[in-house]
């Protein structure tokens, strides 16, 4: 009876321990709505929808997302102004609007330094001639743009370093990696990311500022998104258009190794504890999970949707949070991953075209 009552004790126990919680924030481009979703380790649902824009009647297009390194506040680009875009800050928790500042021609991805407390954002200008386009620097207190940064055709992906010195974007269209130096506020060096280079990829630094290119033969490469590996050494670059994620020596400014994807790789991440290298086939409709010390792809997963977006991995480095936009009028998704067992262990549907994603807390 004893040994009845222990086990019957430790059974209760166990049902209410509560185990780990994540967070993330997900955009619905084409609902103009951010969902923030909760994930128990086997089971994810939204917790909350949050209408984000201005114009009721226009869809506004939130597109790139993140929060802040104290994780007070979640930041959120808005492409389609008029005529340009805007980012929104948002109170995490609360989800209450606090700000907004005007940017460039469609604002995409950013992220805030650790180093000098700026918001990075890349104005990825997808109208009219194809000429070079900026990086925005925002004071996110203020919400204030200080300075704006001229790069290359298209900037898309961009991330910082770890250390928060070094801001890496890629210019679909120039096919071109860019460093900012944070601290010097200008682009240090340009890195081509193919491995043969064209011959109108020829141009120094202080020429990418002449507005002579409209009739530029465009790059095969088209790079979508770069990602530091977490000991800065290396960096991560999806080449859309060649179906391959290079890696970049820092130290050498070279392409070092090279992995031979599915169809349209678009977004990837590495795990914090450097173990894996995520990376989202949009083509494709898949998501592929490489092993960065062996450089073999360890799974190639179907998603729950067609056309697949981006990826964010939980600061353990046991789950991959991927978003999938789907097509026409079916809702997108929130595919969740795990990395340990290599399956998909469930999917949230979100609003349409679900597309930036971000990773804001873990609990015990």
């Amino acid at each position: 009876m004893l040994i009845f009552r222990i086990l019957l004790a430790v059974i209760i126990l166990l049902g209410t321990i509560k185990g780990r919680e994540y967070f993330v924030y997900v955009t619905s481009e084409s609902q103009d709505e951010v969902h923030l979703i909760k994930f128990d380790g086997n089971n994810g649902k939204i917790i909350k929808d949050i209408p984000v824009g201005v114009w009721p009647l226009e869809i506004e297009g939130p597109h790139g997302i993140t929060v802040s390194p104290n994780g007070k506040y979640w930041y959120l680009s808005l492409a389609h102004g008029f005529p340009y875009g805007h980012v929104y800050k948002y109170e995490t928790g609360t989800d209450k609007l606090i700000d907004r500042v005007e940017l460039g021609l469609f604002p995409a991805t950013m992220q805030i330094s650790n180093a000098t407390g700026l918001l990075y954002v890349v104005n990825f200008n997808l109208h009219g001639e194809h000429e070079p386009s900026t990086i925005s620097i925002v004071d996110p207190e203020e919400m204030i743009e200080v300075n704006r940064i001229e790069t290359g055709i298209m900037p898309h992906g961009s991330r910082i370093t770890n250390d928060g010195l070094k801001q890496y974007s890629v210019a679909m269209m120039s096919g071109t990696l860019y460093e900012l130096d944070v601290l010097q506020f200008e682009i240090s060096r340009t890195l081509f990311t193919g491995t043969s280079k064209h011959k109108h990829m020829t141009h120094s630094i202080g020429s990418m500022k002449h507005r002579n290119m409209k009739s530029h033969k465009m790059p095969k490469e088209k790079p979508t998104w770069v990602y530091p590996h977490p000991n800065d050494k290396y960096l991560y670059v999806v080449n859309n258009g060649i179906d391959n994620v290079v890696e970049i020596d820092l130290n050498k400014w070279a392409i070092s190794r090279k992995f031979n994807t599915d169809k349209g790789p678009y977004n990837c991440e590495v795990s914090l504890n450097g173990k894996y290298l995520v990376i989202t086939y949009k083509s494709a409709g898949k998501t592929g999970v490489w092993d960065l010390k062996s450089g073999i792809e360890l799974a190639r997963i179907k998603n729950t949707r067609r056309v697949t977006h981006g990826v964010v991995i939980s600061p353990d480095s046991k789950y991959a949070f991927v978003s999938v936009e789907g097509i026409r009028g079916e809702p997108g998704s929130v595919d969740i991953i795990d990395l340990e067992n290599l399956i998909l262990v469930d999917h949230i549907e979100v609003g349409k075209q679900a597309g930036g994603i971000a990773f804001w807390k873990m609990s015990d």
